[in-house]
């Protein structure tokens, strides 16, 4: 098979449609506010919290995410303030008291915050809500500014799940990608985390990036065997200068397609070896791991989270750039700080866009969501698949070993796992029918 045919620049899928391809034009604010109550109640009030929290002292140059730049904390108190406006706006239109069964604080970096400033915006959530005694809460971590103080805080508030961007251990790549944390920092923090009871530690890395090579990704490998987190999420990285200009500057150090590749070879072998399975796309984890048995039940779950053991469906996003997702449409916080002050102080939900589904949306998402999960898919109405579905490209893919088609399903082989996103953007009706250029990264 001809690797370059399939490394496409496609969208991730975190959800459907795509932001880009989202029908702006006809979104209504009343509109997604009357999807939260129905859901609401069809979700027996169990609600996802994702709260993003954009601050960091200083840029990671490889990095796509909505940050804001800063070495004053002074920030902190206003942020949080508004996050707790913005949840109250919220309860002022849910019908009831929300049941919380996740909790994901995510960034930018949420340790940038004072742990007591943390506490403060999870007391107020948590004052207007139930927590679930199922409830999974969990934080993005960075090594370098991830306190004991911070750890034990956020274990007493009910966290067991810690994700640390790790990216690459080699000093170089770190330089180039100025993100710079020592393994002796990685160690301290995971230890630190187990021996005050967290039950999970993942491991965020990333592979093609500058710098790059197959002794220094071998040794990186072996540093993550010897710390043996409970979870690895191996991402590709996403080279997107057009969108993020501070990636220009490391262009000439990056690996060559080929090696990509092969380098994503290298981790999932080395992985395999150190005794992780593989669960959806780009995830590794240890035998009798939630996401593993979610997967194997047919319950795991994708959103702007990510991969999720609860397959639920109400997620409100809280926070610059924040998107929330009623199941029936999705609405996106302003991305600018200001703005999104500036909405709340005017006692408004911080909406800048939105999508409400139609029909096909629903038909569409939930094919795409089985894909990315269980590498499969079944429809029950044919004509509608005919009237979306690319099937030209899917005959194509199934011709070049990726997947099998029959006259109702889809079902990826082994190879064409590492092309999921591709294969779902056979079935992305709104993207193949848009004239919009949109700018995602490559598949590999």
């Amino acid at each position: 098979m001809n690797v370059e045919k399939y490394n496409q620049p496609v969208p991730r899928y975190t959800s459907y449609p795509t932001v880009p391809h989202w029908d702006t034009a006809s979104f209504s604010v009343q509109e997604f506010e009357k999807t939260l109550e129905s859901t609401f109640w069809e979700s027996d009030r169990e609600i996802s919290v994702y709260i993003h929290l954009p601050f960091c002292e200083s840029l990671c140059t490889y990095c796509a995410c909505n940050t804001r730049i800063t070495k004053n904390h002074q920030v902190e108190t206003p942020y949080i303030d508004h996050l707790l406006q913005e949840w109250e706006l919220y309860m002022k239109r849910l019908p009831d008291t929300p049941v919380i069964r996740e909790v994901h604080l995510g960034g930018g970096t949420p340790t940038f915050f004072e742990a007591g400033n943390l506490e403060r915006l999870l007391n107020g959530l948590f004052a207007k809500a139930r927590v679930s005694d199922l409830a999974q809460m969990s934080f993005e971590g960075h090594p370098a500014n991830t306190s004991t103080t911070h750890l034990k805080t956020l274990r007493r508030l009910g966290f067991r799940r810690l994700s640390l961007g790790i990216q690459d251990f080699d000093p170089q790549v770190q330089q180039l990608i100025h993100r710079r944390q020592s393994f002796e920092q990685v160690r301290a923090t995971t230890e630190m985390a187990r021996t005050l009871g967290y039950t999970s530690v993942n491991f965020d890395m990333v592979y093609g990036l500058p710098g790059q090579t197959y002794e220094s990704l071998e040794a990186t490998l072996e540093k993550v065997r010897l710390l043996s987190p409970d979870r690895i999420a191996y991402y590709s990285y996403a080279h997107v200068p057009t969108m993020r200009p501070a990636q220009r500057s490391f262009e000439k150090h990056l690996p060559k397609p080929a090696d990509k590749l092969n380098y994503l070879e290298v981790g999932r072998r080395a992985f395999r070896n150190y005794g992780y399975l593989e669960v959806g796309m780009d995830h590794f984890v240890k035998p009798g791991d939630d996401l593993l048995k979610a997967q194997q039940n047919g319950t795991l779950h994708r959103n702007f989270m990510g991969y999720t053991p609860f397959s639920g469906k109400l997620l409100i996003g809280l926070g610059a750039s924040s998107i929330g997702d009623s199941w029936i449409g999705f609405a996106q916080n302003e991305k600018k700080v200001e703005d999104y002050y500036r909405r709340l102080d005017r006692g408004e939900l911080p909406f800048v866009k939105g999508h409400i589904h139609t029909a096909d949306d629903f038909f569409l998402r939930e094919q795409i969501l089985n894909l990315m999960c269980t590498f499969k898919t079944t429809w029950s109405d044919q004509m509608q698949a005919l009237k979306l579905f690319d099937f030209e490209s899917l005959r194509e893919m199934e011709h070049d070993g990726l997947l099998t088609v029959q006259d109702q399903s889809i079902v990826v082989s082994q190879v064409g796992r590492s092309y999921i996103r591709v294969i779902c953007s056979a079935l992305d009706a709104r993207a193949n029918q848009s004239k919009k250029r949109v700018t995602h990264s490559r598949t590999v």
